[in-house]
């Protein structure tokens, strides 16, 4: 006999690098079994980052699947799974045929760069070329980050999505609307929609209306009836269609990091976390009030917990490369066989001993904003050894998150007396003493570093019509912390962060479009 826990919750977590399913006790918000998939890129040419958006949905499927194996051979009840949230690597973007249910291109992955030139082309209409003319309605720059100008590449060079579009067959989604409609049904009546964490990161949507934008639509010349639905972070979406789960409603959407945010119970004005996936993402509670930066942050909605409930809305610090500079060394250079290694390389040597690794595979995101920025690593000389750039790169994630925790605390006024982290990289130690060393102040990590889905588990426990998760401060668990404190003088780690930003600066102004790689753009995309 399945033995009864009450009610579960389950939370797909399709990130950039790998997708997971897990299975969290409403009640105690223990997880109970889980599974997890790694999931390709594909780096077709210099720049351009592609995911197969089939592969995306199968390795949901896969880890589903898996993970109720295993809850069976646990003896846990798959019965009492009531809700399922979904969070996503944001961005993202996909467009598919709706009548077929196939995608017409592949994912085009949030740290793409081929947009650069679009991105050019759109700053000549604007008067003055000001990046920031549409912060005050989607809290964004333009950038090569979010979905508007992926969406108007494809437009533009992808002959299969251009004649979808003017027969009607075409649909747009970030990952979370292209899972949640094939999950409930696809192409038999699956539901077209995403929730407000997501439509905030496209660039076409209005954070104060939480409206899809007219006049936004209009300039990337985006047609709306393409776009989805958009709904709370909390309601049933949809039902489960096929599998092990079938009938278990979908009622939790939100972006990985805003899902990160409510995993970590940050619910008050100024409360913030930092996550260490494949970027880093440091997001701050701003309350019921956006709030712009003079800093280089972006302005975001942090959750809306139900249809009848308010948006809450965060400034975010983002930073493209953080655990992906660690799986750069591993698979580009093939100086260790996993990332634990690298950390082994990094720890023997205890310093990067004047190294300094700019990871800017991607250009510079938060603070600078700097598209033509390419990485480096500077500093080098014939002592210089493999544990030496292992460590720089360690440490590079720790910089770049100063960078951004410096200009939060600058908006912010009041600074963090502690940071709040959580992530895959966070099971590194010898990173989160780092982080605390470069900080200068305490580091603080649950044991249970999912925070990502639970937070989509909560919202989907949470939702009208499941309520088996309660969200009243006085009724979430108290959860255990591991605390990382400063170790060395301020003195070193300022001289250390200085040299950083000496070496950030010689990585800007790299790359300058129009090089003789871009002719060939419009050409590759016809032949596939």
């Amino acid at each position: 006999m399945a033995a009864s826990l009450g009610p579960l919750v389950g939370a797909i977590d399709q990130g950039t690098s790998s997708t997971r399913f897990l299975v969290f006790n409403a009640e105690t918000a223990e997880l109970l079994s889980h599974h997890q998939v790694e999931i390709k890129q594909e780096f077709p040419r210099e720049g351009w980052v592609e995911q197969d958006p089939k592969e995306i949905l199968n390795s949901v499927y896969e880890c589903v699947e898996k993970t109720c194996e295993k809850m069976n051979e646990l003896n846990i009840n798959i019965a009492n799974i009531r809700a399922i949230g979904v969070t996503n690597q944001r961005e993202t973007t996909v467009v598919w045929d709706k009548t077929t249910g196939e995608p017409l291109y592949n994912a085009i992955v949030w740290l793409d760069l081929r947009t650069q030139s679009t991105v050019e082309r759109l700053l000549k209409r604007i008067p003055g070329k000001n990046k920031t003319f549409s912060k005050f309605k989607t809290g964004l720059p333009l950038s090569t980050y979010f979905s508007a100008v992926k969406l108007r590449w494809l437009l533009d060079n992808v002959e299969e999505i251009k004649k979808a579009v003017e027969d009607g067959r075409a649909l747009f989604g970030t990952i979370d609307s292209w899972l949640i409609w094939s999950l409930t049904g696809g192409k038999n009546g699956g539901i077209h929609c995403t929730d407000v964490t997501n439509a905030s990161r496209t660039m076409l949507f209005n954070i104060h209306s939480l409206e899809w934008d007219p006049d936004l639509c209009k300039f990337f010349d985006i047609p709306m009836e393409i776009l989805p639905t958009v709904r709370s972070s909390s309601e049933i979406y949809g039902v489960m269609d096929s599998g092990a789960l079938t009938g278990v409603p979908i009622s939790g959407c939100l972006g990985d990091q805003h899902a990160a945010l409510v995993g970590q119970m940050c619910f008050q004005d100024g409360q913030a976390k930092n996550t260490y996936g494949t970027g880093c993402f440091l997001l701050c509670n701003t309350g019921q009030k956006s709030v712009f930066s003079e800093h280089g942050l972006i302005t975001t909605i942090a959750y809306k917990m139900g249809r009848d409930k308010p948006a809450f809305y965060a400034l975010e610090g983002s930073v493209a490369i953080a655990g992906a500079v660690v799986r750069w060394l591993r698979d580009n250079l093939g100086i260790a066989k996993s990332s634990e290694e690298v950390e082994k390389l990094a720890e023997d040597v205890g310093t990067s001993y004047g190294c300094y690794f700019v990871p800017a595979f991607s250009g510079l995101y938060a603070p600078y904003w700097e598209p033509s920025a390419r990485g480096i690593i500077c500093g080098l000389t014939q002592f210089t050894n493999k544990n030496h750039i292992a460590f720089a790169a360690l440490e590079a994630v720790c910089f770049q998150t100063r960078e951004i925790l410096d200009a939060m605390n600058k908006d912010c006024g009041i600074p963090l007396s502690q940071l709040q982290v959580d992530g895959g990289m966070t099971n590194n130690k010898i990173l989160m003493q780092l982080q605390s060393d470069i900080l200068c102040i305490p580091v603080v990590k649950p044991s249970m570093t999912e925070t990502t889905a639970l937070g989509a588990a909560m919202a989907a426990g949470a939702a009208e019509g499941i309520e088996v998760w309660s969200l009243n401060p006085g009724d979430l668990t108290a959860v255990t912390c591991e605390r990382f404190e400063p170790q060395i003088n301020p003195e070193e780690s300022e001289y250390r962060y200085a040299r950083w930003k000496k070496a950030v600066m010689k990585s800007m102004g790299w790359e300058t479009s129009g090089g003789p790689s871009n002719d060939k753009e419009i050409l590759m995309v016809s032949e596939k």
